[in-house]
């Protein structure tokens, strides 16, 4: 599949987003979710990252000042693993169920565990 426009994927990944149970993103605190082209050199097929401060590893005073929590989407690994916008929606979807889980703190390996590595 040829990687949508910027305009197209952020078009997809808010189809995306309707697919995250509703109750979850409820209880996110302090996220925003952003998309970039492609992740760091050093992680070519990264699909999502996930950059702050899990909700277990908050203390009393970190809403003092805080800037919101990131989840990221890397449009170009996410499109390349793709055939299709429907595969590309349901995919943007479990990525970003995958990070939420990073704000809850849990860990990589758990995530594998439960079958959302």
């Amino acid at each position: 599949m040829d990687a949508p426009s910027p305009e197209a994927f952020d078009a997809i990944v808010e189809d995306a987003l309707d697919e995250v149970p509703e109750e979850l993103m409820r209880m996110l605190d302090n996220v925003v979710f952003l998309v970039e082209d492609e992740p760091p050199p050093e992680d070519p097929e990264l699909l999502g990252v996930y950059d702050g401060v899990p909700l277990t590893e908050r203390g009393d005073l970190w809403a003092a000042g805080a800037l919101p929590d990131r989840i990221v989407l890397f449009r170009g690994p996410l499109a390349r693993m793709c055939h299709d916008i429907e595969e590309l929606t349901d995919e943007i979807a479990v990525t970003v169920v995958h990070e939420i889980a990073h704000h809850f703190g849990i860990e990589e390996e758990a995530l594998h565990d439960l079958g959302w590595g």
